[in-house]
């Protein structure tokens, strides 16, 4: 026999299981699907209810003195930040004749550069007529604003080029008057200072002619840059159906209300730690899982899925019926989280073991599972935990109880001295799984193996145990403590019960 310590399995085990997540998150789809539809009749409602305001769009053509071909577009989305500027808003509204303030109004309107020189501006109104207004009122104000900035750089640029041509021309009339008051001195040094002055003379000439030639260049590509700059498509009102509205809006909200209710089912998941996988169910409870089957429905299923499940069934009350003719101890079912299941199941085994003799079932399990079943012929006697004790010597009995949370669980022997785990896939957590093991060992009651109810139809994993015995670490090396007759408990070494399952059939849906 294989062991392994618990540092050992802790330290090999992943932080988070990525096939039990994807394996619960499915076993989840009603919660998500319900969150998915919720979102997409919230959507929906929301573009009925609230439909989006009349729209405008309308389309600038915007020049640019430093326009580049490989410009990146860092222009057009300045001129979309200063469109959104209290000064052109203010303008917009001065021309509508609107006392409404300039930040209400850039809360309705918006920019976006579909090229490096094409604006489009989209403006909301209460009304179409309202705002195709405001679009042509933005359009005209950013078009002004934008013109009055081209002009007034193309004349700070000319009035620089002037200025310095205007200090040029005052050192030229200063050099002029040096050399009509040289021009009366004679000798080897006049001349020399002569030809110096004429020299910066013909010098300053030139560059006070070039400060004025680039001083009319600079205004002679404004108007060009000012005609180009133009609304080219007038404003127009947007035609907005309902329909497409609330089919995209739909569309999101269903969008987001799968992400969101994945998240939650993922985050429910992994903190409430509910083993889904016959691998993790085995491990966790130490026994290994014997037959699957489908969770008795409330209402009668369809004929083919229950003539599946009836086959499923049988099969398994076969393979139960000879385990115990087998066993000279009493057997127990005990549920957790299928006790309805757990009901059928006992029936149908008592059924099985009709034609040996008399079977009495001691019903232990909570709620009137029984409580409508008559004592006609053929069929098994219900019979409750206060005349379990009374009803022993008449057949075979059989009990059926539960492990849930609030067992006492010093009753379960009187139910049976061997069990069949009932368990419902994805119901217990793995805490409690580990009690349940525990507690069944410190009872003394070997697990025969595990029933596994509605179990995921993909799973793939392996239910049977290869490594030590079925029951819990205490169970395997001691019993519990018992009186001696002196007054002293001791606790002693108890053999290893390894529980002999026939061969049986698992239902793999």
């Amino acid at each position: 026999m294989t062991t392994s310590t618990t540092s050992e399995s802790s330290a090999a085990a992943p932080l988070v299981d990525l096939q039990a997540l994807v394996v619960a998150v499915r076993r989840r789809r009603r919660f998500w699907c319900a969150t998915a539809l919720l979102g997409l009749l919230v959507g929906a409602a929301l573009a009925v209810l609230r439909p989006p305001p009349p729209t405008a769009l309308v389309k600038v053509l915007v020049a640019h003195q430093a326009d580049q071909p490989n410009d990146p577009g860092t222009l057009i989305r300045t001129d979309v930040a200063l469109l959104q500027t209290t000064g052109i808003a203010g303008r917009a509204l001065q021309s509508l004749g609107s006392s409404e303030r300039p930040e209400d109004l850039m809360k309705d309107y918006g920019g976006i550069g579909l090229t490096n020189n094409v604006l489009q501006i989209t403006v909301t109104g209460h009304s179409e007529g309202e705002a195709v207004a405001r679009a042509k009122a933005l359009a005209d104000a950013f078009v002004a604003d934008h013109v009055r900035r081209i002009q007034e750089a193309a004349d700070a640029q000319a009035k620089a080029l002037l200025d310095q041509r205007d200090r040029l021309q005052e050192e030229l009339a200063q050099v002029n008057r040096t050399i009509g008051d040289g021009s009366q001195q004679s000798g080897p040094k006049a001349s020399a200072s002569l030809e110096s002055l004429f020299a910066s003379r013909a010098e300053l000439t030139a560059r006070i002619t070039d400060f004025g030639q680039r001083a009319a260049e600079a205004r002679v590509g404004t108007p060009g840059l000012v005609a180009a700059t133009q609304i080219v498509d007038a404003p127009r009102p947007v035609r907005q159906s309902l329909t497409g509205t609330a089919a995209t809006d739909a569309a999101i909200g269903l969008v987001l209300g799968l992400v969101l209710g994945l998240a939650v089912a993922a985050v429910g998941t992994v903190v409430a730690d509910r083993p889904v996988l016959r691998r993790d169910i085995a491990a966790n409870l130490g026994a290994p899982v014997i037959a699957e089957l489908r969770r008795v429905p409330r209402r009668p299923a369809g004929r083919w899925q229950g003539r599946r499940t009836r086959a499923a069934r049988a099969r398994l009350a076969t393979t139960l019926a000879r385990t115990v003719r087998g066993s000279a101890e009493a057997v127990s079912l005990l549920e957790l989280g299928c006790a309805r299941s757990t009901g059928a199941i006992a029936l149908d085994l008592a059924g099985a073991l009709g034609d040996e003799g008399p079977v009495a079932l001691v019903d232990e399990l909570p709620g009137p599972r029984f409580a409508k079943r008559g004592s006609q012929p053929g069929e098994p006697t219900v019979v409750g935990g206060e005349r379990a004790t009374a009803g022993a010597g008449q057949g075979r009995r059989l009990g059926v109880g539960s492990v849930s949370p609030g067992t006492t669980w010093t009753q379960l022997r009187y139910l049976g001295t061997r069990t069949v785990l009932v368990v419902r896939a994805g119901h217990g957590s793995t805490a409690w799984l580990h009690t349940v093991a525990r507690q069944l060992a410190d009872q003394d009651i070997p697990v025969i193996g595990v029933v596994l109810i509605d179990p995921d139809p993909r799973d793939r994993t392996d239910g049977t145990l290869w490594d030590g015995p079925f029951t819990a670490t205490r169970g395997r090396y001691e019993r519990p403590t018992r009186d001696t007759g002196t007054g002293r408990r001791r606790t002693g070494p108890t053999t290893m019960r390894t529980a002999r399952v026939p061969d049986s059939d698992q239902e793999v849906r």
